[in-house]
This record gives C-alpha cells, structure tokens and sequence, in this order.
C-alpha cells in the first residue's frame, strides 16, 4: 500500500468528482447527450483507477475514500438526471429509484454514525452492483429496458444488508473488506489477539 498521495488512480478520482458539478449542469439544462457522454467519462475513471491501484501497487487509504466519495456524488448525479432529463421513466421507476436509494443511504448513514466518516468497505457484492448498473441505467434511459435496473436494485438490498452487518461487527472504519466473511475473520483474529494479551498479563 502506498502512502503518496498524489498519483494515477486517486488523480482519476479526483477527477471523477469534478465531473460531478458538469453532470448536474448537463442535466439541469437539458443537454441529454451531453449528459450521458460525461458520465460515460466519469464512469470509466471509476473502472480505471482501482484497476491501476492494484495493477500499479498504488492502493491507499485515501484512494479509497476518494473513490467512495466519487461513486457517491456520481450516483447522486445519475438520480438528479432521472428526475431532471426523463422524468417519465423516473416516476414510472420511483419505487425501485427509492429502495436503490435507501439501499445506498441507510449503511452510509450507520457508518457515519458509528465511524463518524464515510464507509469505504467496496465489498464483492457492491463492486459486483456497480459493474451491472452501468448498462442497466443506459438500458433504463437509452432504451426504455428497466428489467436489469430494477434486478439490480433487488440485489442491491443484500448489499446494503451485509454493509450494515459489517458496520455493526466492526469496530473501527476498515477499507476494502470484500464480504461479511471477511469481517467475521477480522474480528476473530481482533479477539484473539484480545485473549493472547489478557492471557500474557495474567502470568
């Protein structure tokens, strides 16, 4: 893990939130291919720097946060475009819209109840999430296809659910914990070390 801060994949991420203000002008103004052509941009960074992260060994703390607030904003900014640019598809998909959004804001909101900073686990099912909701929302809005968009929204309950599992099993704030399985062994070995300290100080 690197600790410089400045380097490929958190500069892509930066990036990535600056788009973020030209994504909710597109929308607001009604410049619908300008729109999806930014957030294809957007959405390319966010596929390109954790692939570089790993590929280039630049991984860190602060990356990952920057992705986390950068898959947040974006996502923020896809909603605004829904109400904004194709309203019709949003109120005829406001019910899925709605538990997609509650599925993202109720772990974020324990994890910052709890950590008291934005969660950055990026578990395999939340990855898995993300990859599937690129074609699904140009589907949605592209093609009038909401199958995929609301089967990813059904799926995404179970990652909200094992965020909110994994906030409640660990004590402090940990980046890129992969699954509740890989909480549960962090916390074993935390006990353990527990029981080998108490065990040291008893002789």
């Amino acid at each position: 893990m690197t600790r410089n801060a400045i380097n490929i994949p958190n500069l892509l991420s930066s990036f990535r939130i600056l788009l973020v203000p030209v994504l909710v002008w597109l929308a607001r103004v009604q410049q619908e291919s300008w729109f999806l052509a930014v957030l294809t941009v957007a959405l390319a960074t966010d596929a390109l720097d954790g692939y570089l992260a790993r590929k280039l060994n630049q991984t860190s703390d602060l990356g990952a946060k920057l992705d986390s607030w950068g898959d947040s904003l974006t996502y923020g900014a896809m909603v605004l475009a829904l109400i904004w640019l194709w309203p019709g598809i949003m109120e005829q998909e406001r019910v899925f819209v709605f538990i997609g959004m509650s599925c993202y804001l109720v772990p974020t909101l324990m994890g910052l109840l709890k950590y008291r900073e934005l969660p950055s686990f990026h578990t395999w099912s939340a990855k898995a999430s993300a990859v599937a909701m690129v074609p699904a929302y140009y589907l949605m809005v592209m093609a009038d296809q909401s199958l995929l968009f609301r089967a990813v929204v059904i799926f995404d309950i179970w990652v909200a659910v094992e965020a909110v599992l994994i906030t409640a099993m660990l004590r402090r704030n940990r980046n890129n914990v992969p699954s509740v399985f890989h909480a549960r062994e962090i916390v074993r070995r935390q006990t353990a070390r527990l029981r080998e300290k108490i065990s040291n100080r008893s002789y």
